[in-house]
């Protein structure tokens, strides 16, 4: 593929590319120099299984590996104990140490259903963060201020409303950007609830003198409900590890409407393809839930 091919292949489904002419740039990088590109996808084990909502960003790993990337799935085993507080009005528990242990063993076994484990580096951030002693980690603290943290609107949502905002929140987005150090990443994915944190990442490279990872945000699917992101909490999900007679009656229920967000999000074909077939289901020729 040609850069503007691959540019175009990554692109589909995707929000925002932040920025899109340094993808450009680490892509011709990576050419010219024959070295993949180190791309990170995090997840905090805090439930056990992964649903279709999980793939749309686990998706876009993949293809960054079909392109011949480095790709590495970060289990955050130390993140999940402090639960990401993005969207959330309130704290979240704490999980203990063998539950996120348990779920992660679930995760493992489950991101092969769509990477390659031959080309997928596993790794967990307890790896560097159980490291640091106290001394380590006031002087990372203090690559960040006070203003910018408080700049995430749900934090300040919260503080304005007079509602609790726990110590251990306001520090999962440092430990989250410095697994980007960690990992010196080029590029770092997640979905548009996590660009906070993933611009944190990459205000943070700069502090450790290393180039600025590129970010890519994928939207929040809708779940079997079309109207709250997929979630287990909400019972609106399709978990990738339920027998297939389950997963096919949850599809069924899903309306025609959303069926072609999902075509975008979770296949392989293209917003050409989906349009051609969006055109023929609207004049009968063709119903949504026939294409394959």
């Amino acid at each position: 593929m040609t850069i503007d091919e691959q540019l175009a292949y990554l692109r589909k489904g995707t929000v925002e590319i932040i920025r899109e002419d340094d993808l450009r740039a680490k892509l011709e990088k990576s050419a010219r120099a024959g070295e993949p590109l180190t791309v990170k996808l995090g997840a905090d084990p805090t439930a056990p299984d992964i649903h279709l909502g999980h793939t749309v960003v686990i998706r876009k790993l993949r293809a960054f590996q079909e392109l011949g990337h480095t790709v590495v799935f970060l289990i955050g085993d130390f993140t999940g104990l402090i639960g990401d507080p993005s969207g959330k009005s309130a704290t979240r528990p704490m999980l203990t140490r063998e539950e996120i242990d348990a779920n992660a063993e679930t995760y493992k076994k489950q991101i092969f259903k769509l990477l390659d484990p031959e080309r997928t580096r596993v790794r967990f951030n307890s790896e560097w963060m159980d490291k640091f002693d106290a001394y380590g980690f006031v002087r990372l603290a203090s690559h960040v201020t006070v203003k910018q943290i408080l700049e995430r609107d749900d934090f300040a949502t919260r503080l304005a409303e007079n509602r609790p905002l726990a110590l251990q929140e306001v520090l999962y987005p440092l430990v989250m950007a410095y697994d980007s150090v960690a990992l010196k990443a080029d590029v770092e994915l997640g979905g548009t609830d996590q660009k906070f944190n993933l611009l944190m990442g990459r205000n943070l490279q700069r502090e450790y003198g290393q180039e600025p990872q590129v970010v890519l945000t994928m939207p929040l699917l809708e779940g079997t409900d079309g109207v709250q992101k997929m979630s287990k909490s909400l019972g609106n999900f399709i978990g990738i590890d339920e027998p297939p007679a389950e997963m096919f009656g949850k599809i069924m229920s899903v309306s025609d409407d959303l069926m072609w967000r999902y075509y975008e999000l979770l296949t392989d074909l293209r917003p050409d393809e989906i349009a051609q077939l969006r055109s023929q289901a609207a004049t009968g020729a063709r119903n949504p839930r026939d294409i394959k």
